[in-house]
């Protein structure tokens, strides 16, 4: 059948799946959407898509389901506990592009098969501004066909989709590739950090590591000090973004599958623990870098003039 003419089911429209559902519909094809919160379902309404009553008449109507959950159990009650799977017309697609343990996306891909559905795990990076803006990278586990069905829908969601390999390889490589920001965050902040201890200049340090060996997404893109980048949610009092309550889950499974496999990562173990205590003590809401912050408190106060001043980018004393 032509991508063109497929009507497609989303169901999970909050930050993430609601801009990546109204991005099909400015790409001209039919969306059904479904969510728990009458308010996102009705936004997603206003973009054009079709609001069904239940995540059962989405599978019902579509050729291609796509779901965006919070959790790995969100994902499997909805294909094994509430029907989804049951409902779908034998060969649905489904594209799940949560974020969620390997293990639990290859149970879902095993319950979709075993219902006479076809599957896909396809999370996404890019945070909020990437799926407002169609700029989403997709890394994509499943079978060959299936990847190459479900590219033109994810090119109207991103920039970028990467084959990953078979069933899980996506979510395998979302937890490595954000095991390796969230640990470049804290390596960054802790930088600053010092740099301010020793009287460096945020602007200072950021011209030199940002075209120097220290380079990296964390420094050039999401800055975590105010100034130097000002699209940076530093410069929005750290409004996510990419909200650190998510970098805590994502590492948090990156850990989960470290220790399973028998895989030291100390790195990755060490910043599991650090988002997870940043998120439980008020920074769930804020942009992860806002770790700087912590990281900043727990510092020695040696040679430092006061947080406000590093607040507005200023330069210790």
């Amino acid at each position: 059948m032509n991508s063109d003419t497929r009507t497609i089911g989303f169901i999970g429209l909050g930050h993430m799946g609601g801009p990546m559902a109204a991005n099909l519909v400015k790409a001209g094809h039919r969306v059904i959407g479904f969510d728990l919160v009458p308010g996102l379902l009705a936004a997603a309404a206003a973009a054009g898509v079709e609001a069904a009553g239940s995540s059962v008449a989405v599978a019902t109507a579509a050729d291609v389901v796509i779901t965006m959950l919070p959790a790995g159990r969100h994902v499997l009650a909805l294909y094994r506990d509430e029907g989804l799977l049951t409902a779908a017309r034998p060969g649905t697609l489904f594209i799940d592009c949560s974020t969620i343990d390997v293990a639990d996306a290859r149970s879902a891909h095993e319950a979709a098969v075993a219902a006479g559905m076809r599957a896909l795990d396809a999370p996404v990076s890019g945070g909020v501004v990437g799926a407002e803006a169609a700029g989403l990278t997709f890394m994509v586990g499943g079978a060959q066909a299936e990847f190459a069905e479900a590219e033109p829908l994810l090119a109207a969601m991103g920039r970028k989709a990467v084959h990953c390999g078979g069933t899980g390889a996506g979510q395998a490589a979302k937890i490595c590739n954000n095991m390796i920001l969230g640990i470049s965050m804290i390596a960054v902040s802790e930088a600053f950090v010092l740099g301010e201890s020793l009287g460096l200049s945020h602007q200072a340090l950021f011209d030199v590591a940002s075209t120097a060996s220290g380079q990296c997404w964390a420094l050039t893109v999401n800055c975590p000090v105010p100034g130097p980048v000002p699209t940076s949610p530093a410069n929005r009092d750290y409004l996510p973004g990419f909200a650190a309550s998510l970098m805590a889950k994502d590492l948090g499974l990156a850990a989960g599958a470290a220790r399973a496999g028998g895989v030291p990562a100390e790195l990755g173990l060490k910043a599991a623990e650090l988002y997870a205590a940043y998120a439980a003590g008020g920074g769930a809401d804020e942009d992860f870098s806002g770790i700087l912050r912590t990281l900043r408190d727990e510092a020695t106060t040696e040679h430092r003039t006061g947080p406000e001043n590093y607040e507005k980018g200023g330069t210790p004393a």
